[in-house]
């Protein structure tokens, strides 16, 4: 499956970090990772911290799917406003989705401490009202976030002129979110698997799997075979094709990267991310280089070559949104791309089994506009399951909620 267009920043940035070597001979662990992206690594580093045998297979290089174009916005909001989630699970599952969220946030920046040039950082998140009729809309979100014991400070028109030299009827700012690189931070996340005794190979595609009820038998393409105790499959959007059920749809999704702004200019946008309530929402926020990466115009093409033929036009469209928002700016875009991300209906994740293989095949399913915040949850989620402890979210973020 091709995920990405164009040419990602964190793969033209960083290049190709380290190799590690296709699987030629059987094995055995604890839990078979099956991907590695950010989510699959985030999981293995979790399943290996605690002292279980893991083993991280990837088709590609590692990081190479959507991981590498990945905007990588670490809030604590969902796609779906804590009101509308409440109106459909109720407000108490609704609050605890949104705090375990908020709570993902310094749980990565204690993940990702110690590892190099992953550029993790604490920011603030401004989230701005498109137009006026979206005013009251969000003023009523953030009492439901305050009332939730969430950061959630409302800005009138003219502070926001002051602080942000934005026009705009009022916006919503929180000090609970953080930027990372997550190319850089999942191969720091496997070399650190990789130390503690785990084995990771890229270059490595599944092919059959036999779950029991005592185990999973995974074969590879070039013959290999991987005996687990459990199987967690964390091929992002390749996922759907191992179940029967149609959990999600894809789409695609639109980025470029500034050349280096100075500081001055950048002002308050170095330590602040920004979106807005229209739907697809414009996104940015600031690298620690400087560079402002915008994304956004979201649209349902799942066709590559069609995506390919549209990034440099949808990238154009977002500098005319940005110097709406920001008319200071004047930046002057280095690259440009696209990726692939899915969408559920209510803006929730999938983590743990589905009943089509039974309980040791587990799929972590980190859909959504915040996906690394959901995967650092999913991770917490999966290994209380595999270690037979209830995890108060298991409900929610699992295949039983739908109908």
């Amino acid at each position: 499956m091709d995920l990405k267009s164009g040419y990602p920043w964190w793969a033209v940035s960083n290049g190709l970090i380290q190799a590690f070597p296709p699987l030629q001979q059987d094995l055995r662990c604890d839990v078979l990772v099956v991907g590695g992206g950010v989510t699959g690594a985030l999981i293995a580093d979790e399943l290996s911290g605690h002292g279980h045998e893991v083993a991280l297979i990837e088709q590609r290089d590692i990081g190479w799917g959507s991981t590498a174009a990945s905007t990588a916005l670490l809030q604590y909001e969902i796609d779906t406003h804590l009101l509308d989630l409440a109106r459909q699970y109720g407000a108490d599952a609704a609050e605890l989705a949104y705090r375990a969220c908020a709570d993902a946030i310094p749980a990565l920046g204690e993940v990702a401490r110690g590892l190099k040039n992953v550029d993790f950082q604490r920011m603030d998140s401004l989230y701005l009202a498109s137009r006026h009729r979206d005013v009251p809309v969000l003023m009523a979100e953030g009492a439901a976030r305050r009332q939730a014991g969430l950061d959630a400070r409302w800005l009138e028109p003219d502070d926001l002129q002051q602080r942000f030299g934005v026009d705009a009827g009022g916006a919503l700012l929180t000090r609970q979110a953080a930027r990372v690189d997550p190319y850089c931070l999942t191969y720091g996340l496997l070399k650190r698997v990789r130390r503690r005794g785990g084995h990771v190979h890229d270059r490595t595609v599944l092919h059959r799997l036999d779950a029991t009820a005592r185990g999973v038998t995974a074969r590879t393409e070039a013959g290999a075979t991987i005996r687990a105790r459990h199987v967690v499959l964390a091929m992002g959007y390749a996922n759907q094709r191992w179940i029967d059920q149609r959990v999600a749809r894809n789409r695609s999704s639109y980025a470029f990267i500034t050349d280096p702004i100075d500081a001055g200019v950048l002002g308050p946008l170095q330590r602040t991310m920004v979106w807005e309530s229209a739907r697809p929402y414009l996104y940015l926020r600031a690298t620690g280089a400087g560079r402002l990466l915008v994304g956004g115009l979201d649209d349902a093409i799942d066709i590559p070559a069609r995506r390919d033929r549209r990034v440099q036009g949808k990238a154009k469209q977002l500098m005319k949104q940005l110097q709406h928002w920001f008319p200071q700016l004047q930046p002057t875009p280095a690259f440009s791309w696209a990726g692939t991300f899915a969408e559920t209906a209510d803006g929730l994740p999938f983590f743990g089994p589905h009943a089509q293989w039974g309980p040791r095949v587990h799929l972590a399913m980190a859909y959504g506009g915040n996906g690394i915040t959901y995967s650092m949850i999913g991770a917490g989620l999966l290994r209380a399951r595999i270690e037979r402890r209830r995890h108060p979210l298991q409900d929610l973020f699992g295949f039983d909620r739908l109908p």
